[in-house]
């Protein structure tokens, strides 16, 4: 019956779990052994110092300031790379503009030769003006010749000048040996032949075709001055050998009169030198002159299209070929209107 009068509805009895014999006594055993501690104690404060240390102290006087060495070094790169590229910008600009005064020079020079063609006074061979004889030719590296090949250009110029020197050192060596030796006179003669000759033949068949060559940057001129410079150079060698009673101061008629006149001898010695070192030079020069047609492109297309345009644009084969049809036409004509 007593349970039966307890108020299920009454509070329980509160019950500490921290109460059991147990536990207080595993707490008290801990407290005995380490101890309470106040950190605001006199024992525990006893250890500090009571004075206090001012920020001044501390930090300098500056204020903070966070450091900014990364974002330094970023600006810097950033400032060397548009330094560089301002560099690259100019240097390409300053190339732009040499190509574009290059090609404007171009352009000026061709149209100043294609406005002026027949307004341009011949200057060569330069003649005095009282003479009663003209130049034949105008010529003008500076103005004509582009600028890669100008200096190739008036080393054949200069060729020729050498090749025009030896030959009348030729015409001297070949008279003193006339002189030394009555019999030699064919000799003599034949040297002033290929001095009147070959000095004007020789600047018109293959100086003038490689300066025209290289101031048009013709297909046709190179090709011919190929072909009739090698000619040349066979004739630079022949004239070294010095065979007898051709006219030519060469090795052989220079060796044969050591015997009997020395100085005759020298003196055909030093000509024959002039006509191998014309043999070597033309040798050199003509695979100059080969290196740089390689790089102009032209080819022997090239050359029979110029060719064939040339002579179809020539008056004198325009009015030569006019005659011939007009002749054959009356010549058929005639002989339709005959019995």
């Amino acid at each position: 019956m007593s349970e039966l009068d307890s108020n299920p509805f009454a509070d329980p009895v509160d019950v500490n779990p921290f109460q059991d014999a147990s536990v207080t006594q595993a707490i008290s055993k801990v407290n005995e052994i380490t101890g309470e501690y106040n950190p605001f104690s006199a024992t525990e404060m006893g250890t500090y110092t009571g004075t206090t240390i001012p920020v001044s102290a501390v930090s300098s006087s500056q204020p903070a300031v966070l450091q900014t060495s990364v974002e330094q070094s970023a600006q810097a790169t950033v400032a060397a790379a548009q330094t560089n590229l301002i560099k690259q910008q100019e240097e390409l600009e300053r190339k732009a503009a040499e190509l574009e005064r290059k090609e404007q020079e171009l352009k000026n020079r061709s149209t100043s030769r294609d406005l002026n063609s027949g307004a341009k006074e011949n200057n060569w061979p330069p003649l005095p003006t009282f003479s009663p004889i003209k130049p034949c030719f105008y010529q003008n590296f500076e103005e004509e010749i582009p600028d890669d090949y100008r200096r190739i250009c008036k080393r054949m110029y200069y060729l020729w000048m050498f090749h025009a020197a030896t030959l009348f050192l030729n015409v001297l060596a070949c008279l003193a040996y006339f002189t030394a030796d009555a019999a030699k006179g064919v000799d003599f003669g034949l040297s002033i032949l290929w001095f009147i000759l070959f000095t004007p033949v020789s600047f018109v068949c293959w100086y003038r075709p490689v300066y025209k060559a290289f101031r048009s940057d013709s297909s046709f001129s190179f090709f011919f001055f190929f072909f009739v410079f090698f000619f040349q150079v066979a004739v630079y060698i022949i004239q070294s050998v010095g065979i007898p009673s051709w006219g030519n101061s060469g090795w052989i008629s220079s060796i044969s009169m050591i015997g009997s006149n020395l100085a005759v001898a020298v003196v055909m010695m030093v000509v024959a030198g002039f006509f191998t070192v014309n043999a070597v030079l033309g040798v050199i020069l003509l695979q100059m002159v080969h290196s740089k047609y390689r790089r102009t492109g032209a080819s022997f297309t090239k050359a029979q299209q110029e060719f064939s345009q040339g002579v179809l644009t020539n008056r004198t084969f325009q009015s030569a070929a006019t005659s011939a049809a007009t002749s054959a036409a009356q010549g058929a004509f005639s002989s339709n209107q005959g019995p």
